[in-house]
């Protein structure tokens, strides 16, 4: 059984389980993409705060690159599973080449979806970090990681749908981790859409745009 029509559809289910945070002046929503992001586009439209976006790039295994290794973030943040290198025998040297490669993406993707805006000071905020699920929660983990060093009041952790072991390990690293659904068994993350097709660039940049336009209305509309 499908839970979620498209990433839009489970942002909206995902907002729900949110509602605390609805209105907060000190709220902030971060999307990773690029899958994250429309699910938080939804989350900060219904809960009525900014949205921003969050590079993190997965360190996939050698021949197996859907499988999480590890990954890094921007600030030079890199966690890696060590248990799962140990298990599959992957090289030192093959590590650093694979962080070589992901790292020059994670710079020319937060170069495209920032463009002119710079990262917003989160000191003193509560930081809610989108996905569009979480299976090992890998990326999601040197999320949490690298937004702690920004100072935040507080790092939630949030997806639509996540497996049990994930929501567990990062309640050890995020202040809270909210999810909408944990199904058992997981299977993976997209077993649970109807739409899972990737979502681009040009979608990503789109939705940052219209939620930035979004802000500055509503900021202007405030101040008048």
């Amino acid at each position: 059984m499908r839970l979620f029509k498209n990433r839009h559809h489970a942002g909206r289910i995902l907002a729900r389980k949110l509602s605390d945070y609805a209105g907060g002046d000190d709220v902030i929503v971060l999307g990773l993409p690029r899958g994250g992001v429309p699910v938080a586009y939804e989350v900060a439209t219904e809960l009525q705060v900014p949205l921003d976006v969050f590079v993190v790039r997965k360190i996939g295994a050698p021949y197996q690159p859907e499988f999480a290794i590890g990954a890094i973030a921007s600030g030079g943040i890199c966690v890696l599973d060590r248990d799962a290198i140990a298990q599959l025998g992957v090289a030192e040297s093959q590590i650093a080449s694979i962080i070589r490669s992901e790292a020059l993406e994670l710079e020319r993707r937060d170069k495209l979806y920032r463009t002119s805006r710079p990262f917003p000071d989160l000191t003193g905020l509560v930081v809610v970090i989108v996905d569009d699920g979480l299976a090992t929660g890998a990326s999601m983990r040197v999320a949490v990681e690298a937004v702690r060093a920004r100072h935040p009041a507080r790092v939630i952790a949030a997806a639509p749908v996540a497996s049990g072991l994930a929501c567990e390990a990062l309640r050890e690293v995020a202040d809270d981790c909210v999810c909408a659904a944990s199904p058992e068994p997981f299977y993976g993350v997209g077993r649970w859409y109807d739409d899972f097709s990737q979502t681009t660039d040009h979608e990503v940049i789109t939705l940052l745009d219209s939620a930035f336009r979004q802000k500055t209305l509503a900021t202007t509309s405030h101040a008048g």
